[in-house]
């Protein structure tokens, strides 16, 4: 038995009509949605100015490039080049801290004034203090962020240590607190 086959115009007006009435159906969503968005006043007229384009950053690893001109005279740094790159964004470097371990000159409470810190170990271990979490010992492999402003130290560390430190912004103020 052989079934009628409509036309192919017959179909296509049948699909139109039943679509039409999808579409007119989601443009009144749309709508309400739409006034809804307008109704609702802006959080702030001020628009942030827009960031210079970020370029690439490729740092290779030169004995050379550590340099004892960072935050701490007990560590060298790496320097990464996103600081640069990014437009003060953020910066990243490898630390080097120098053993041994001295606690005189390495323990002293301070905070940064930072919207981001994380450090991983790349290499040795460091035991570190942040206020509310105490003690901990972080090895090779361990990695921690530590949020604005928590004062946190170095309490000791390997010979070996290195770090991996991603900071934004580039430039912050840090905080020595006494003891």
């Amino acid at each position: 038995m052989a079934k009628k086959v409509k036309s192919r115009s017959a179909v296509q007006v049948a699909v139109k009509k039943r679509s039409g009435a999808k579409v007119a159906l989601r443009s009144s969503a749309r709508k309400a949605v739409k006034s809804k968005v307008l109704a609702t006043p802006a959080k702030s007229a001020v628009k942030k100015p827009a960031r210079p384009k970020q370029r690439i950053a490729i740092s290779h690893h030169r004995e050379e490039d550590f340099k004892a001109d960072g935050l701490r005279a007990y560590a060298k740094y790496r320097d990464l080049g996103i600081a640069a790159a990014s437009h003060g964004l953020a910066q990243a470097h490898v630390i080097r801290l120098q053993g041994p371990c001295d606690p005189a000159e390495v323990s002293k409470l301070h905070f940064h004034h930072v919207d981001f810190q994380m450090v991983y170990v790349l290499k040795g271990w460091v035991k570190t203090y942040m206020d509310g979490q105490g003690e901990t010992l972080m090895k090779e492999g361990s990695a921690w962020t530590q949020p604005p402003k928590i004062k946190h130290m170095i309490l000791d560390y390997s010979d070996d240590v290195e770090l991996l430190e991603v900071i934004l912004p580039a430039e912050f103020k840090t905080v020595e607190l006494k003891a």
